[in-house]
């Protein structure tokens, strides 16, 4: 059987490297651009899309904390795997979460029109 933890360090490991490169070439778009005269603005956050960051993280992090907990009582209640359990727990409520969170955005958003 796979090990859960070889497969977390190993996707862990990957995504550090696609973000340090990420990070990497985007400095050099912008110095590009800088050394053209253009103005780097494009990079610059909208400010619409900063208005609900704390709520999406916050729905975000309880939608994934009541995974853990609703995983946790299936693995105890029933005889589901555990990895299972947690896995496919924890990506249901932060992904009922995020679903919530942007219908509240979007709610928030036609009110401010």
């Amino acid at each position: 059987m796979i090990n859960v933890t070889a497969i977390m360090i190993v996707g862990i490991i990957f995504a550090t490297i696609y973000g340090l490169f990420f990070l990497f070439v985007r400095r050099r778009e912008r110095l590009t651009l800088l050394e053209k005269g253009m103005d780097a603005s494009v990079f610059a956050p909208k400010e619409n899309n900063n208005s609900f960051i704390s709520l999406r993280f916050g729905m975000l992090f309880i939608g994934v904390g009541f995974g853990v907990l609703l995983a946790n009582i299936l693995t105890v209640t029933t005889s589901l795997n555990e990895e299972v359990a947690y896995f496919s727990m924890v990506f249901l409520g932060g992904g009922i979460a995020l679903v919530a969170n942007y219908l509240i955005e979007k709610k928030g958003k036609k009110a401010k029109e």
